[in-house]
């Protein structure tokens, strides 16, 4: 069922490997509930396919020129764990028809999937949090899921410019954003720490992602 990669030295030692599980747009789609579940959040054209496909050293995650085309519920198996890429929202063009199919899709999953661990919501640096963020975080806060922030392009800013970013994210969310570029790999190590400290409430977290670096960057809400 899809196909597979070599998942780099991020992931586990014991040569884990990435693979594409399938899409969905109801439970009856989704792969069975078992192995702990990871999903990521955010606007449409804040580079979440970006970000699995760095964090996994592979391009396993389609990148579209065209923001909104992530329209289903993709699951990706890698390692031990499953990173879960949630269709984006915010963006205009999507067709009203396709949104009011997706939405309830993406809350039943996040209300009701057992073997969900945690969110990570993808925000645009340049961006910041805006009332679609605070919505959801809102939400995740309502339903207990525990939660955390990865700033993305940030490569995009200049040092002062990305530090009150980070900083006014962080009073948002009276956590610690981690600080994330695909274009130069920056914070990959980081939210892989994050990614497994959300994953720590499923059986086999433990040796789900591998880390290299410090323990600098991220925190996890609850």
């Amino acid at each position: 069922m899809g196909h597979s990669h070599d998942g780099g030295r991020f992931l586990s030692r014991k040569a884990a490997r990435a693979e594409f599980l399938g899409a969905a747009l109801k439970p009856a789609q989704m792969p069975p509930e078992g192995t702990p579940e990871v999903a990521f959040a955010g606007r449409s054209n804040v580079g979440k396919s970006s970000l699995i496909n760095t964090i996994t050293g592979i391009k396993i995650a389609h990148i579209s020129a065209v923001p909104g085309k992530t329209r289903t519920i993709n699951f990706y198996a890698v390692g031990k764990l499953r990173l879960v890429d949630l269709p984006g929202y915010g963006y205009a063009a999507v067709p009203h028809a396709m949104r009011r199919l997706w939405q309830p899709a993406v809350e039943e999953y996040l209300a009701h999937r057992k073997t969900l661990r945690g969110v990570l919501l993808v925000v645009d640096a340049r961006r910041g949090l805006q009332d679609e963020e605070h919505d959801l975080l809102a939400w995740l806060i309502h339903h207990g899921l525990p939660h955390a922030v990865v700033l993305t392009k940030t490569d995009k800013l200049k040092a002062g410019a990305l530090a009150k970013a980070r900083q006014e994210v962080a009073a948002g969310i009276a956590a610690e954003p981690v600080i994330f570029s695909a274009r130069t790999g920056s914070g990959r190590e980081i939210v892989w720490k994050v990614i497994r400290q959300l994953a720590q409430g499923g059986p086999e977290a433990e040796e789900a992602g591998e880390v290299d670096g410090d323990d600098d960057g991220g925190s996890v809400s609850e």
